[in-house]
Order: structure tokens, then C-alpha cells, then sequence
């Protein structure tokens, strides 16, 4: 089952795979991980070659994939993108930056955050949310699926803005299958809409920010 692709609107190419795949690297790629320990390498090699499938998909070519400020990888001029691995899951999501401003994804073990965590990044309603909401989606660790909002969110939010927004500063919303995400920084408050899925031990979620003059109905993923 492809969880990303049942997310994320069909302007959006996303390749995904629960298995590390070999690929060679571009230079300035294998120097961002010339220390690395194996899994790393390893993970790090499978997002790239998730992602150049992707951008295939777009008319682009492969293309170095270097990770920039934040560690978000710069991507080519014209595309927007994001990637995301865990144990079990690795996958990458590109779109054209005239019809998709911002992506955002991210994937976890279907498996409870630790206590400490969860207080970390989670407000008091949101626990309350969760807590509400368990009945519901008993094969689902919520709290888990509360952070990977919040990864998506951030991955989103990163590369078109530049700054670092807190967990604490992101409060969702969470219903069946879909996620509303307030942001406020300093000066304004930004909505975000995405949408998730749970799948074979992986949780997933995305959201996608429309350019300026695209399809406005693609807003809520």
C-alpha cells in the first residue's frame, strides 16, 4: 500500500519504499555522509533515489540532492520538495513551485512517543484531544501521529520561511484522516491543512501549501 500517495494531490510526484534501495551519489552528496555510519548512508541513499524517481516524473533529471540550512535538501530550481525515513519506510515528494509553494512529509513507527516526549511537544489540549480521540483509533498511536503532523508542518514551514517554529507553536487539530495545523510566530498566524494514514506499522502525514494562483481546491490535502 502506498500511504503518501493516497495524501498528497496528484500534482504532487511521491515515490515510497519500506526497503533500502542501492543508488550512486552525486559528490557533494557522498561528502555529506562521507562519516556516516551505515545506516545512515544508507537511508540517506534511499531518500535520493526515491526522489530522483520522482523528479523523473516531472521531466526534471537526476540532480544532486545536498542537505542546506536546517539540513532540508536544496532542491532544483522550479521544484519544491520534501523527504522523510524511518525504520521501515523511506520516501521523497516533489512538485513544479508554480502550482505547490511548500510540501511537507513525514513517516514514523506506529509505536508510542515516551512520556517526556510527548509533554515536549504536545499542549494540554492536544493531550485532551488525543485522549478523546483514543476510542476512535485504538490501532493508532496517536501521540505519534501528533508528532509526525508536527514534522510535516515543520518540513513545510523550514524551507519557505527560513526560521525554526517550535513544536509548542504549532497546535493540531486532528480528525479522521486529516489534520489542521495553527502556527504563531511572532507576527501572524498561518493555517496549514494536511491528512495522514497508518499502514503496516508506519504512520504518515502531509501537507501541501498551494502557490498563488494554483488550484486553491488542492489547499486541504
Amino acid at each position: 500500500m502506498k500511504m503518501l500517495r493516497l495524501i498528497l494531490p496528484k500534482i504532487v510526484q511521491v515515490v515510497e519504499t519500506r526497503i533500502d534501495r542501492a543508488g550512486k551519489l552525486f559528490p557533494d552528496e557522498d561528502e555529506a555522509v562521507v562519516n556516516a555510519v551505515v545506516k545512515r548512508r544508507r537511508e540517506f541513499t534511499t531518500v535520493r533515489v526515491c526522489a530522483r524517481e520522482a523528479l523523473l516524473g516531472l521531466g526534471f533529471d537526476p540532480a544532486p540532492l545536498v542537505p542546506g540550512q536546517g539540513g532540508a535538501p536544496v532542491w532544483p530550481q522550479g521544484i519544491v520538495g520534501s523527504m522523510t525515513h524511518c525504520q521501515g519506510f523511506r520516501a521523497a515528494a516533489v512538485a513544479n513551485s508554480d502550482e505547490v509553494e511548500a510540501i511537507g512529509i513525514d513517516a514514523e513507527p506506529n509505536a508510542p512517543l515516551l512520556p517526556e516526549v510527548l509533554a515536549a511537544i504536545a499542549s494540554p489540549d492536544e493531550i485532551r484531544m488525543l485522549r478523546d480521540m483514543g476510542s476512535r483509533y485504538c490501532g493508532v498511536a496517536l501521540d505519534r501521529l501528533l508528532f509526525c503532523t508536527k514534522e510535516a508542518v515543520y518540513k513545510a514551514w523550514f524551507p519557505a520561511h527560513g526560521y525554526y517554529i517550535p513544536p509548542s507553536q504549532i497546535r493540531v487539530d486532528l480528525w479522521d484522516k486529516e489534520f489542521r495545523a495553527t502556527l504563531t510566530d511572532a507576527t501572524a498566524n498561518h493555517v496549514l491543512w494536511g491528512a495522514w494514514a497508518e499502514a503496516q506499522g508506519i504512520v504518515s502525514a502531509a501537507t501541501v501549501t498551494v502557490s498563488p494562483g494554483g488550484d486553491q481546491s488542492l489547499q486541504k490535502t
